[in-house]
């Protein structure tokens, strides 16, 4: 079974995080934001996964700390869940719309970190969370995870839907990279490592 259980704790915050690939069950999350809880949400129940987090943060300062730090636990989760990735499709890709939104993940588990995140919301806060903490939170956790991420909204009005499709995107394309490989149960590289 691909689980990855990670605790972390600082100064700032008290992160943790279990996050089975191989099972699908409703997301349990707690992470001090109300926002990020819907987007956790839909990350756990659209990636078909049994994935739980929670978070207590100096969230009487902002929510940088807990996002940043939920963000890191989620990537080492994931890695540590992947192992040497024997056997996974690898690469990943959705198109996910909500309404007017429309966004675009294409990702690779790699192992070695890039980001191009092309998907602002328009505003400056959607619901309690600073909207620059969705780049930030996709940064952390790609980089902790070994992935390259390309998460790109095309269209948009609301800033809701915005970060809503963009989780969503993600979610399916993390699936799809998951998933166990048509080539077979090998590692999917023609370096024979990841």
């Amino acid at each position: 079974m691909r689980e990855g259980r990670i605790a972390r704790k600082t100064r700032e915050t008290d992160v943790q995080v279990r996050w089975n690939l191989d099972q699908a069950r409703p997301p349990k999350v707690a992470s001090g934001s109300g926002f990020l809880d819907h987007m956790l949400t839909q990350l756990g129940h659209h990636s078909g996964t049994d994935l739980e987090a929670s978070c207590v943060g100096d969230v009487h300062i902002d929510l940088h700390h807990s996002v940043e730090d939920l963000a890191i636990a989620l990537g080492e989760a994931l890695k540590a869940a992947l192992g040497d990735k024997r056997g996974i499709e690898r690469f990943g890709f959705y198109y996910a719309p909500l309404d007017e939104s429309l966004s675009r993940c294409c990702l690779d588990l790699s192992g070695r970190f890039t980001l191009e995140f092309h998907a602002h919301p328009g505003r400056d806060k959607v619901g309690d969370l600073d909207a620059e903490l969705v780049e930030h939170f996709f940064a952390s956790l790609a980089e902790h995870a070994g992935m390259t991420l390309h998460l790109d909204l095309l269209r948009s009005r609301n800033a809701h839907h915005a970060v809503e499709s963009t989780f969503k995107a993600f979610a399916r394309a993390l699936a799809m990279a998951i998933a166990p490989a048509r080539s077979g149960d090998g590692i999917p590289s023609t370096k024979g490592t990841l």
